[in-house]
């Protein structure tokens, strides 16, 4: 194995981290400079994803012992299916996302680049880590870069927004350690895969505590996935952040399914788990009480970037629902649906924006408003965007919910699943609809107030976001079969916790090592 191959899993960590360094060091320099350094690394993490995507389909779980200290003693990073498939989502809406921001929008506050390239250094890192404790570490990371992500550009919106999201983080970040302690001081480990052993072994008087710290770290990552009933900070926090950034965080929210699903899947494959009895049951009602208050919200919306905030809370019901299921049929429609939705949502964002600045004082609020410069081809993409975002044919979230709905037939709550994911499509439906009919149909005389015509380099990454989607329709058998396998991979932790657990001693203590 080449020294590329080697070191892969630590790759995705160190490129970000890097670049954040040395954009740092340029802050005041030209804003070019800054722009082509993020750009260069952010097409270099898009090339690493893909590269990880090829090299987890192709072997087992790699694992990464930083100063070689062997697991569960030191930290280790893993590099599996599910998260080379994280890795690349993110890679991709990063550099729309970073398109979109370098025609103008980063230049409104400070740091801009630096706080993108740490963001993804806190989001890749939570992806690929092996160890609770770290877990904890690369949320805070990403965490605080969001902060000033949130609040670039500043404004009282902003920061209204910026304090909810700031004080509720807080508040998940003293459970998540919390929890961390509680496991710590009862297993007497961290990394994930010796705890998932560990929690099978429990002696029954430990049993309340090992459910109580994990009940405390399921309201952590739900938290951060902003599911019911702790969704309320989202709708502000997207709604009102600049564009790039909201696209940008489509993704953030998704680190807390994943872990849901990577920490939930191993504490709960033994049977003799004391998680068995209450976990994925409670979860099924949970996310279809999201997925369908969120569709409400969506419709109840006044504003456009609210309607989509209402909307990524409904994608991470959605999500949530698929992965709880418990088949792997489900998760692999989870999987495939992630990368759809994010998408989708991210092109929205950057697409109600440009709707907002062409309609001067009327902004994005729905009421009928003025002709918008571009209307024609403003109203051809919220079309199409819409539809990514509804889920109807042919685009990929169709494929999505199909093959959800087609693995819930067999399920005991197959009635709910089946009604209350159509409702939801309805709902959803009939939201966009009215307020595609007042932006754009219900448009007379001439526009008030400052107001600028969406340019050709702005309409880029929003025509390629919808292509990535299109694309995940002409590449549905391969993308759908990488997602199967990497739910079967998940589906029979074994591979995981023998790859982490069961590593050889190498010779290179300072570099680490890979298996």
């Amino acid at each position: 194995m080449n020294s590329l191959y080697m070191h892969l899993p630590i790759l995705p960590v160190l490129l970000p981290l890097v670049a954040g360094i040395v954009l740092l060091l340029l802050q005041g320099r030209a804003i070019v400079l800054q722009r082509s350094i993020n750009l260069i690394a952010t097409l270099g993490l898009v090339g690493l994803s893909l590269l990880t995507l090829d090299h987890a389909a192709s072997s087992t779980p790699q694992v990464y012992l930083l100063g070689n200290w062997p697991a569960p003693f030191g930290i280790v990073l893993v590099l599996d299916m599910l998260a080379a498939w994280m890795l690349a989502a993110t890679a991709v809406l990063a550099l729309f996302a970073l398109g979109y921001a370098c025609i103008g929008t980063d230049q409104q506050g400070r740091s801009f680049h630096v706080l993108f390239q740490l963001q993804l250094f806190g989001l890749n890192g939570a992806f690929l880590t092996g160890d609770l404790f770290n877990l904890f570490v690369f949320f805070e990371i990403l965490l605080l870069a969001s902060y000033g992500l949130l609040l670039h550009g500043g404004g009282r919106e902003r920061v209204r927004g910026g304090l909810h999201f700031v004080v509720i983080n807080l508040v998940g970040s003293t459970l998540f350690l919390f929890a961390v302690g509680t496991l710590y001081g009862v297993l007497g480990t961290l990394n994930m895969a010796d705890l998932a052993l560990k929690i099978s072994q429990t002696p029954a008087e430990n049993h309340a505590l090992v459910q109580s710290a994990s009940l405390l770290l399921l309201i952590v990552f739900a938290l951060k996935a902003a599911l019911l009933p702790l969704y309320l900070w989202l709708p502000s926090a997207y709604g009102t952040t600049s564009a790039p950034v909201a696209a940008l965080f489509a993704i953030m929210t998704k680190v807390g399914l994943y872990s849901i699903l990577r920490v939930f899947s191993l504490f709960t494959d033994d049977l003799k788990s004391p998680l068995n009895t209450w976990f994925f049951n409670a979860l099924i009602p949970i996310a279809l009480a999201t997925l369908l208050l969120a569709t409400l919200g969506a419709l109840a919306s006044t504003r456009l970037r609210q309607q989509i905030a209402y909307l990524v809370i409904a994608s991470a019901g959605m999500l949530l629902l698929s992965f709880s299921l418990e088949n792997v049929p489900a998760r692999a429609a989870g999987l495939y649906y992630l990368w759809q939705s994010s998408f989708a949502t991210a092109a929205a964002f950057l697409l109600a924006d440009l709707i907002r600045n062409a309609r001067g004082d009327h902004a994005d609020r729905f009421e009928p408003g003025p002709v918008m410069q571009r209307g024609v081809l403003l109203g051809s993409l919220f079309f199409v965007t819409a539809i990514a975002l509804v889920g109807l044919p042919p685009l990929a979230g169709f494929l999505a919910k199909f093959m959800l709905l087609r693995a819930a037939t067999e399920h005991a709550q197959v009635a709910w699943i089946w009604g209350i994911v159509l409702t939801s499509g309805v709902i959803t439906l009939i939201a966009l609809a009215r307020s595609g009919s007042l932006l754009f149909y219900r448009a007379e005389g001439p526009v008030r107030g400052k107001y600028t015509t969406a340019s050709s380099s702005q309409l880029a990454p929003i025509i390629g976001l919808l292509l990535v989607i299109g694309f995940m329709v002409v590449a549905a058998n391969p993308l759908s079969d990488y997602a199967l396998r990497a739910a079967q991979q998940l589906d029979d932790p074994s591979h995981y916790q023998n790859a982490v657990l069961n590593r050889a001693a190498t010779s290179h203590p300072a570099k680490g090592d890979i298996q």
